[in-house]
């Protein structure tokens, strides 16, 4: 379980979050959501200790975090997905997803990661993760690799960045079945695609505050519908102003 108590979060004496108070049951799936500069990707990055809390505390299962380093939260088997993944020139697949794992990984798991993913995996096994690489590619390489830490907490950041809206079904369902399982997955979107997982608990950001809200009334889903529901009467609107 993952708790937030009174977390907040200043710049120059800006706050960016304030008095944020959020709980995150074993077998949940969480979506947090809002207007870009609104504290997401900050809040991300404070469970998983790249930025510290100006104040509040952070426990996961049961345990005070707030004060551990990235790598010791790794150990502790949270694990964080960047919006823009790094490339490692020189390192394969197979062995950053053997890396990732901690132990030996044989062909047919590697291959089962990435296929979890979308990706025909003997196509990619012995290529590098570098610049030969789309970036949708690479986004998938870095998932394949959470899920292959099997980690309890999943920390992802903007995951549909550089997927496909068919690439963004695909990833849905892998984390609702490892949800189920028993991880727990906390993902910052504006995909209303991932907002629509079932049984999500989704969070809406307000001025550095949070609190929950229904998938129609997130800003995505009400966007969207209004965009392919009124499309023409909507482009002829916004391209003669």
């Amino acid at each position: 379980m993952l708790r937030l108590e009174h977390v907040s979060f200043a710049v120059n004496g800006k706050y960016i979050l304030e008095d944020i108070n959020l709980t995150i049951e074993d077998n949940r799936f969480t979506v947090i959501t809002g207007p870009n500069g609104g504290g997401k990707s900050t809040l991300a990055k404070l469970i998983m200790g790249i930025e510290k809390p100006t104040s509040g505390k952070i426990y996961f299962n049961g345990e005070d975090i707030t004060d551990l380093t990235i790598d010791e939260r790794a150990k502790r088997k949270i694990g964080y997905a960047f919006q823009q993944p790094p490339r490692f020139k020189g390192m394969s697949v197979r062995n950053l997803l053997t890396l990732a794992h901690g132990r030996a990984l044989d062909e047919e798991h590697c291959c089962s990661y990435l296929t979890d993913v979308g990706l025909c995996s003997k196509d990619y096994l012995d290529r590098d993760v570098d610049s030969s690489l789309s970036g949708g590619e690479v986004k998938r390489i870095e998932i394949a690799s959470i899920l292959a830490r099997d980690v309890e907490l999943s920390i992802f950041d903007e995951p549909e960045a550089a997927l496909s809206p068919q690439r963004q079904l695909t990833l849905l369902i892998q984390i609702y079945r490892c949800a189920k399982e028993g991880a727990q997955f906390f993902i910052v979107t504006h995909s209303p695609i991932l907002l629509g997982i079932p049984d999500a608990d989704i969070y809406c950001f307000d001025n550095g505050s949070i609190h929950l809200c229904e998938y129609e009334e997130t800003e995505s889903y009400q966007v969207t519908e209004m965009f392919i529901n009124n499309r023409q009467m909507l482009l002829d609107k916004l391209l003669t102003e």
